[in-house]
């Protein structure tokens, strides 16, 4: 049976992270004197109130078990996106709780899908916010929180298990404490360089930092209306482009390489293949646009690559409306969305690695009915995929896309065309963000009904969850003893 004392408890050091979090863009509101400071000092003071009395009313000195941690994971997320969308609803600036809590979802999930027309009009507090939520999201409120959970006399192995459910997710170090610090040591010193280098590219210091914020989370909130298109920058997309791939990559991988194996990326397959579907993806959409009047050779190249690395990343960053491209640069795109980034990366979708299991199983499959005895074992990194691994693998795929038909049936009911029901159910369950139709690059997602945005959020979460975690606390197994 599920201990609830100790989900409350959690999840109040929880909400109490959440309320100095708070304070950083309090900070950014008062060194533009802008409007905005009471409303986020007033949910700060919220989720403080709120994670101190659940602390104070439900101490436990237990470890999670594994049902407690994949409830944990669930609920933590839910809870950040609905005392996160206050600053944007008390302020006024976001007057439908829908509307902010469908924001604020996007922010966290690192999906990148908004409801606003006019971003541009936001004070800097929460323009500040709304990025910020991304890079909180992108490597995981709970894989964040794991450094100050033994501290609370709780397990944090059960959490890592629920937010990082993929078919790999070796530890760099024993501990699971240590493993967290390292990735975020990792996250910021990255992130810190690419703020760097946007700044003396020609971005202000607040647009490289909450550029760097959707960057390194493959998010994809900008300041800017016309998102990276409005710098018109082929410095500024060339650093953008560099670092979605380095956000898109497993970061363990980055860790090795700053430990001096600088050959990792180069004997991982998961790389590999990352790095092939890239480089076909920029040539296909290159020689979709080269042809095209208004675009030179180099535009061409840059237009493409940008775009094909902003999509497999899940990014979401825009430099060109990719609707008004040819159909098949479109169909590429969107089988982009399904893909996804690599596994122990900030990218959402499927992951590349999953795919590679499944292309390797199914090739293996082939053999076998021209050698039925032979013994064909799914080989990555040449290590040996166990079979409750693929099958696993197997079960999310389906998972994956039942949701997405199911999604696309319930959008459709919503009003919305084919197009558009295709597209917005794929940029929020890939936690991409722009989709196609309606809601494409320079569309947004305000003409959606406050069922289909609530949809579209549940969406959101269990992408960003990879389904299982998500899923599993709907069925009635999961609440039984």
């Amino acid at each position: 049976m599920i201990n609830i004392r100790t989900l409350l408890y959690v999840l109040g050091a929880l909400f109490i992270f959440l309320s100095v979090a708070l304070l950083i863009p309090a900070l950014v509101s008062i060194i533009y004197s802008e409007n905005d400071l009471i409303p986020i000092l007033i949910s700060s003071g919220i989720s403080l109130i709120l994670g101190v009395i659940l602390v104070l009313f439900f101490k436990v000195k237990v470890d999670l078990k594994i049902k407690e941690g994949f409830a944990l994971v669930s609920l933590s997320w839910l809870s950040f996106a609905l005392i996160g969308a206050l600053p944007f609803y008390i302020s006024g600036y976001i007057p439908s709780y829908t509307d902010a809590f469908f924001e604020t979802m996007s922010g966290f999930t690192t999906t990148g899908a908004t409801i606003l027309t006019d971003i541009e009009v936001l004070p800097h507090g929460l323009l500040f916010w709304r990025s910020f939520t991304h890079w909180l999201g992108g490597m995981g409120i709970i894989l964040l929180s794991l450094a100050i959970l033994p501290l609370l006399g709780v397990g944090g192995m059960q959490l890592y298990k629920a937010e990082v459910p993929g078919p790999e997710h070796d530890r760099l170090t024993p501990r699971i404490k240590n493993t967290a610090k390292i990735l975020w040591e990792v996250y910021v010193v990255i992130s810190v360089i690419e703020a760097t280098l946007l700044y003396f590219a020609g971005m202000n210091v607040f647009d490289a930092i909450c550029h760097t914020f959707g960057t390194m989370a493959t998010g994809g909130f900008s300041t800017k209306n016309a998102s990276i298109g409005y710098y018109n920058s082929p410095m500024i997309d060339t650093i953008i482009i560099v670092f979605m791939l380095i956000a898109g990559i497993n970061f363990f991988l980055h860790f090795r390489t700053i430990q001096g194996d600088l050959k990792s990326y180069f004997k991982d397959t998961e790389a590999l293949f990352f790095f092939g579907l890239v480089g076909f993806g920029t040539t296909a959409i290159f020689l979709n646009l080269v042809f095209l009047p208004e675009y030179s050779i180099l535009t061409a190249l840059q237009k493409g690559m940008f775009q094909a690395v902003s999509i497999i990343t899940t990014t979401g960053y825009g430099t060109a409306d990719y609707e008004l491209w040819a159909f098949s640069a479109q169909v590429i795109l969107f089988i982009f969305m399904f893909i996804g980034g690599c596994a122990g990366s900030t990218g959402g979708g499927m992951k590349i690695m999953r795919v590679v299991v499944l292309y390797k199983f199914g090739l293996n499959e082939i053999k076998k009915l021209i050698h039925p005895q032979a013994v064909l074992p799914v080989r990555i990194n040449k290590r040996t995929i166990p079979n409750e691994i693929v099958a696993n693998i197997a079960g999310f795929f389906m998972l994956y896309i039942s949701l997405f038909v199911i999604g696309v049936v319930v959008m459709s009911f919503q009003g919305l065309d084919f197009s558009s029901s295709l597209g917005s159910v794929a940029a929020t369950i890939g936690n991409i963000g722009p989709g196609l139709g309606s809601v494409g690059p320079t569309d947004n997602y305000a003409h959606i009904n406050d069922f289909g945005k609530w949809v579209l959020s549940f969406l959101m979460l269990a992408g960003r969850l990879e389904i299982y975690t998500v899923i599993i606390m709907l069925t009635p197994m999961f609440w039984r003893k």
